[in-house]
């Protein structure tokens, strides 16, 4: 497909006898937000690692804007920008004098990159930052710098590495309408992330990746729609009355730390009313409920049996 910017057919990794990749599939069109939703140690962050040629994979294969990750490295990085998830700027330099650098790094004559800085700038509202040093810049207009660094050579494809980690909401809400910005232009954008609101937001499709595996892929949307319209969470009193309750077998998730059973409802209050008079037949057992909407995380937590967030080395 000529508007497939990055295609990953089986990849598989190995470190130290642990499988983080075991058969990883997807594929991304032009201009898309694409975003890769898991916990730490989930396999993100290597997967992105093999696409922008930082590591191989152990087999399958990759393509960025049909270039092979492993034949055609030096063609690869000419087409993709990576940002991890801290900064990589000089603090000493001003952010235009990052922005220059490079631009000469990626081949630019001294009055392009100038140029280029400038355009930059502009885009990222730095203008009137560009002059101070990197050092004192806040977190949000750090990431700002460091994204706009990254596309100092026009790249098609964007991978973004958790681009939010330690903003607060009002800049982690800049960086959503800068990313939106891009993918708008036709820039492909592969996006690892654990904020749930974030893939939500921001994705075209999400795959949800647990294990190594692909446990999940589609629209916000047909995601939320695998665990029905609404969803009634009920919350035991006590480690007794929630095994009564999970007894059943008709919840569709369990939290036995949070002593909370999850049930696919239409949110009719007849239909709450008759999973609570199956649930809890002696009116015994139920401590509080809560109907509301599905969400990412409820998809993972009934596909994989526990939250989409919880430590773990990154890898």
């Amino acid at each position: 497909m000529p508007d497939l910017m990055c295609e990953v057919i089986g990849l598989r990794k190995t470190y130290g006898g642990l499988d983080v990749l075991n058969g990883v599939d997807f594929s991304v069109a032009r201009g898309e937000i694409f975003a890769l939703l898991g916990p730490n140690g989930a396999g993100k962050t290597t997967t992105v690692r093999i696409l922008a040629t930082l590591a191989r994979p152990d087999s399958g294969s990759a393509r960025i804007a049909g270039l092979d990750v492993e034949r055609d490295r030096r063609l690869v990085r000419r087409e993709i920008s990576l940002t991890g998830q801290y900064a990589a700027l000089d603090g000493m330099q001003t952010g235009e004098e990052n922005l220059r650098m490079m631009g000469r790094l990626a081949g630019l004559s001294r009055a392009q990159a100038r140029q280029r800085a400038s355009e930059l700038l502009a885009q990222f509202e730095l203008t009137e930052a560009g002059r101070r040093f990197a050092k004192t810049y806040s977190g949000g207009m750090r990431r700002r710098l460091d994204i706009a660094a990254g596309l100092v050579g026009a790249p098609t494809v964007i991978f973004l590495d958790e681009p939010t980690t330690g903003l607060d909401p009002r800049s982690r809400k800049t960086m959503w309408d800068i990313i939106a910005k891009l993918a708008a232009s036709g820039v492909t954008i592969v996006l690892t992330t654990q904020y749930l609101e974030e893939a939500d937001r921001l994705a075209d499709r999400i795959a949800l990746i647990d294990g190594g595996r692909i446990v999940a892929e589609g629209t916000p949307a047909e995601l939320k729609r695998r665990v029905g319209e609404q969803r009634l969470d009920v919350r035991a009193p006590n480690r007794e009355a929630f095994a009564r309750m999970a007894a059943s077998g008709s919840h569709i998730a369990a939290d036995e730390g949070a002593l909370r059973l999850s049930y696919a409802t239409d949110g009719a209050s007849r239909h709450v009313r008759e999973l609570l008079n199956d649930i809890d037949p002696g009116n015994n057992d139920v401590h509080e409920f809560t109907v509301h909407q599905p969400t990412l995380d409820d998809v993972f937590l009934t596909l994989t049996g526990h939250a989409a967030v919880k430590e773990k080395a990154h890898v």
